[in-house]
C-alpha cells in the first residue's frame, strides 16, 4: 500500500445545484424575491416563475406575499416538505 496524495481535481467537493440553492432561499422564514433568486442564479424573471410552477407541480406548497414596499416574496409553506430533486442538470 502506498501513501499517495490525491490530486485536487479528484478531491474537489461538488457544488450545490441551482435547484438546491433556490429551494434553500424559498425555505427561509422571509422567503425570497425574484431579485434574490436572480442575483444567485442569473435566471431571468420568466425562468424563475417557470421554476416555481415546476415546484408546485411536484407538490410543493408555495406562498406568495406582497410586502408594503411592493416587492413580492415567495416561500415554501411550512408543514409541506420540499420534495425537490437534489441532483441533475438544472443549471
Amino acid at each position: 500500500m502506498t501513501d499517495e496524495i490525491l490530486p485536487d481535481a479528484v478531491v474537489s467537493t461538488a457544488r450545490p445545484t441551482k435547484t438546491v440553492i433556490v429551494t434553500k432561499l424559498l425555505s427561509r422564514p422571509r422567503g425570497a424575491s425574484l431579485g434574490d433568486i436572480t442575483s444567485v442564479t442569473g435566471w431571468q424573471a420568466h425562468s424563475i416563475r417557470a421554476f416555481l410552477t415546476g415546484l408546485r407541480k411536484k407538490g410543493v406548497s408555495l406562498e406568495r406575499e406582497q410586502r408594503k414596499d411592493g416587492a413580492t416574496f415567495y416561500r415554501i409553506s411550512k408543514g409541506k416538505p420540499a420534495a425537490v430533486a437534489t441532483a441533475g442538470t438544472d443549471e
